[in-house]
């Protein structure tokens, strides 16, 4: 019990701090409003973490600076792998090859897309357009989160990339339905219902604005797009075993006269994300369906709170003078990538289609 206290003295204040964020962040998230503007306890969490940490967090910040700072690595870990408890190797099969092989075409060219033009023509930071082209490929807020701990990225690149996803799903929700009824006169995407919920799966950033835009459209149309998503979802565990790889070998250190050591020494860099395996791991677990229903949705609560718990810690560690520096770029890229989701998915899935 004396060995116990001091760590709680150190870590609880943070730990509670963002919990509390998070809790309120959570009740917010369920208010009707909010949910129609694309507005999940994930976003909500971040925005009232950099509202207290830009005005009475710095009188506070001593306290708790341990306890957020493992709120925003330790439990964020741990809330990416229970994310998995939301998907099953089953929803692969429901979207058949046609579906998986859009989402792979789309997040990887869509990602691709992301560091070239964020690296080379608007000069950005490695590390910031990773997070962007990560959030808007993949899965959102939770990507960006799940690729921090990979890249090792500064606090502000992070919020920067949550943002425009927050700015670009919550366009995408207006901007797809408006899309369909477009299609229904000159179809561009083709299989219907069916095909467009393919195309809203495939192409909007947060799970919570793909069933907003798909239940818009229809509800065949919701259903098609949210296992889309959630097969999305599930290439963020190779893509963040790739990542890893590819820093490694792009970001080794100087070589050495020895040709055995430099391999070493490149392959040491490489920073496993073993809670990427975990998270396939409890995916697999989940297929098999042992988890009693009611206790699978009360572990899907916790692992919300624990992804707002780190989204809020975030937030408190985010000056917005930081976030100012960044500019205008990041904003621009991110618009870049939203007109490449909505034009060149397009593109993919018909061409997907036709071929198979």
């Amino acid at each position: 019990m004396t060995h116990i206290r001091p760590v709680l003295q150190r870590y609880a204040p943070g730990v509670l701090l963002s919990g509390a964020l998070a809790g309120v962040a959570m009740a917010l998230g369920q208010l009707d409003w909010l949910r129609k503007h694309g507005l999940s306890a994930l976003s909500l969490a971040i925005l009232l973490g950099i509202l207290l940490g830009n005005t009475v967090y710095g009188r506070l910040a001593a306290p708790c600076a341990p306890g957020v700072t493992v709120a925003k690595q330790k439990l964020l870990r741990l809330g990416i792998v229970l994310y998995g408890l939301r998907l099953t190797l089953h929803d692969i099969g429901q979207v058949g090859l046609a579906g998986v092989l859009i989402d792979a075409l789309v997040l990887g060219s869509t990602f691709t897309l992301a560091y070239l033009l964020g690296t080379r023509w608007l000069k950005l930071e490695p590390n910031a357009a990773i997070l962007i082209g990560a959030g808007s490929s993949i899965c959102g807020a939770a990507a960006v989160m799940a690729t921090e701990p990979v890249l090792r990225a500064r606090a502000e690149h992070v919020t920067v990339a949550v943002a425009t996803v927050v700015v670009f799903g919550t366009l995408a929700m207006w901007v797809y339905p408006w899309l369909f009824a477009l299609n229904q006169h000159w179809p561009v995407v083709g299989g219907g219902v069916h095909g467009f919920g393919l195309y809203v799966g495939s192409t909007i950033h947060e799970v919570a604005q793909v069933v907003v835009a798909a239940h818009s459209v229809d509800s065949a149309a919701a259903d098609t797009a949210v296992i889309t998503k959630m097969v999305r979802v599930m290439m963020l565990a190779p893509f963040l075993m790739g990542l890893s790889v590819w820093l490694a070998c792009h970001q080794r250190p100087a070589p050495q006269p020895d040709p055995l050591c430099e391999a070493r020494g490149r392959w040491s860099n490489i920073s496993i994300p073993w809670f990427a395996f975990a998270f396939i791991a409890v995916v697999a677990f989940n297929s098999l369906q042992w988890l009693p229903h009611p206790v699978a949705v009360w572990v899907t609560e916790v692992d919300t709170a624990l992804l707002a718990m780190a989204m809020a810690a975030l937030g408190l560690t985010t000056h917005l003078s930081a976030v100012r520096q960044a500019g205008f770029k990041p904003l621009l890229l991110a618009g870049v990538l939203f007109v490449w989701l909505v034009l060149g998915g397009a593109l993919i899935h018909r061409v997907v289609l036709s071929l198979l």
